[in-house]
Formats: structure tokens, C-alpha cells, sequence
């Protein structure tokens, strides 16, 4: 059943794109809007398609949470997790939000989502790589700000990143953790450059395990919650995913409900098909920790 209304969504999201682009004299139907960023850290202009929750009025005192998402065009993954983020506010199994999908369209993913690798298979498939530092600078210095400057929020920020996202959003959580309280990490790439990003999992987490005790001096109500899935992978994807699961594991047993991880493997989904799924299980983990505070 849930395949069927996965599938569902997915065809309606699609048919309305084909409407949208052929029929110019009707009216638009309103999913969401538009901003471009004449971006200094990547030194291109770079779209944000952005969805605002039903009752969102600029005039309210009303703030939201914030949900970004990696390949964040109407093309990619934005129009599916915006969509799925309405069904589960109208249900009240997620708090209404406003969701940010990060384009890529056009651009080159495997430059903006990879750290520089010095395996040669790497450099063989993707000679094009390595931009995630000027990529993560982006999202910091200039998509965050202009997401809290100009639209309701709260403080609280979800990334969502799969495949070669999953991977940024990975390296977000090790090198840049203050950038979001959620991480969902679904079918990581993590077998970029050697495996070099678990390989040395334990020292970043390390760092972060500090910056966490450095934050909560000022902050009591620091916390991580980190949701891991991956489907029916090739191998090297489990073995890599698991190694990311087992250091979090470590760190989340020495920080007392500061660190939270979910991690749910989905065997009956593929690469191509588990998304939709797994976002949606994060949100319901999420949202049940929510509930039970309470």
C-alpha cells in the first residue's frame, strides 16, 4: 500500500510539471516560490524553490522549522519531499514547515557534492569533483541567511540528502554540525575517495563531541537527531553505512540524549526508489520523540 501511494505522488507531481510547462494561459496552480542567489562562494547564480506551509501569512507571529533538501529542484527531490511534508502536516504527524529544496539542476552535482578524492577510479568517473567546501560555504553563508532573513522561522533546520547528498550531508554532520539540529542520510555515498569518510568517522565525531560539550555551555537544548537508511544496495553501500552507524552508536551512548540515531534499513526498496520512504520515516521518528516530550 505504501508503494501504491508513493507511486501515486510521484505521477501526480509529474503530470502537474507537464501541465504546468504546456498550458501558459491557464492559471498557475500555487505549490511554492522562487528565489536566486547570485552566489559569492560558488560564483554562479543558484535557484531555491521554496515551500511555504498552509496559513504561512508574513504578517503572523507564527514561526516554522525549516527543512532543506539536497537536489532541490522541481526536477529533483524538491516538489516530493514538499509534497510529502503537506500530506504529514494536514495528518499532524509533522509540524508544519517550510521546505527549501537546494537546486542542482544544470549544475554539477558531483563537483558541489564531493570532497576532493585521490582515488583514481574517482577521479576516472568524476574528473569534475571536489567543490563541497565552496558547496557547504553556499548553504551556510548564503542560503540559511536569506531562508531566516526574509521568511517565518524558528530555529530549528532539517537537511535531507541522499546517494552523492547523502554523502554532503554526511560531511555537514562531521565538519559542520551547527548548520542542523536533523540529518536524514539515505543511501549514502560513502565509498567516495576509499572510504575515507567513515575510515576517519571516529575523529570527527570526536570534534563534534567536543563543539557539543563546548555548545552546551550556552545552550542546554543542544541536540542531534540523525536518521540512516539505505535499501537493497550494493554491498560496499551496507558495509559503508553500517560503519557510519556503528561510530554515531559510540558517540550517542556517551551523550545522554544529545545525540539520537535512528537507523532503519529498508530491503524491500532500491536505490532509485527508497526516498520517499525513508523521509517519511525519519519525520515519524522525529515527530514521535516530539510527542513523547510532552
Amino acid at each position: 500500500m505504501q508503494k501504491y501511494i508513493l507511486s501515486l505522488i510521484i505521477i501526480l507531481f509529474s503530470q502537474f510539471i507537464i501541465f504546468q510547462s504546456s498550458a501558459q494561459d491557464k492559471k498557475v496552480f500555487p505549490f511554492g516560490v522562487i528565489e536566486e542567489i547570485d552566489s559569492k562562494a560558488l560564483n554562479e547564480k543558484r535557484t531555491l524553490n521554496i515551500y511555504l506551509p498552509q496559513g504561512y501569512n508574513p504578517d503572523s507571529a507564527a514561526v516554522y522549522p525549516v527543512i532543506y533538501v539536497l537536489d532541490g529542484s522541481q526536477y529533483e527531490d524538491f516538489p516530493h519531499i514538499a509534497g510529502l511534508a503537506q500530506f504529514m502536516n494536514m495528518y499532524e504527524i509533522l509540524p508544519k514547515s517550510i521546505v527549501v529544496g537546494i537546486s542542482n539542476l544544470g549544475k554539477s552535482r558531483y563537483r558541489d557534492f564531493t570532497y576532493p578524492s585521490d582515488d583514481k577510479q574517482d577521479l576516472k568517473a568524476i574528473p569534475n569533483n571536489g567543490g563541497s567546501e565552496k558547496f557547504m560555504a553556499y548553504i551556510e553563508n548564503e542560503v540559511i541567511p536569506l531562508i531566516e532573513k526574509n521568511y517565518k522561522t524558528d530555529s530549528h533546520k532539517t537537511i535531507i540528502g541522499q546517494s552523492l547528498g547523502g554523502l554532503l550531508a554526511t560531511e555537514i554532520l562531521f565538519k559542520k554540525s551547527h548548520l542542523f539540529d536533523d540529518y536524514v542520510i539515505v543511501s549514502p555515498s560513502l565509498w567516495w575517495d576509499n572510504q575515507k569518510m567513515v575510515r576517519k568517522a571516529n575523529d570527527f565525531l570526536e570534534n563534534l563531541s567536543k563543539n557539543i560539550a563546548e555548545t552546551k555551555v550556552e545552550n542546554t537544548d543542544y541536540k542531534k537527531r540523525i536518521f540512516v537508511s539505505l535499501g537493497e544496495e550494493h554491498p560496499v553501500m551496507h558495509k559503508v553505512a553500517d560503519k557510519l552507524v556503528d561510530s554515531i552508536k559510540k558517540l550517542e551512548e556517551t551523550k545522554n540524549g544529545t545525540i539520537t540515531l535512528f537507523y532503519e534499513p529498508i530491503l524491500d526498496q532500491n536505490h532509485a526508489t527508497i526516498l520517499h520512504l525513508a523521509v517519511y520515516k525519519a519525520f515519524e521518528k522525529f515527530h514521535k520523540k516530539d510527542e513523547e516530550k510532552k
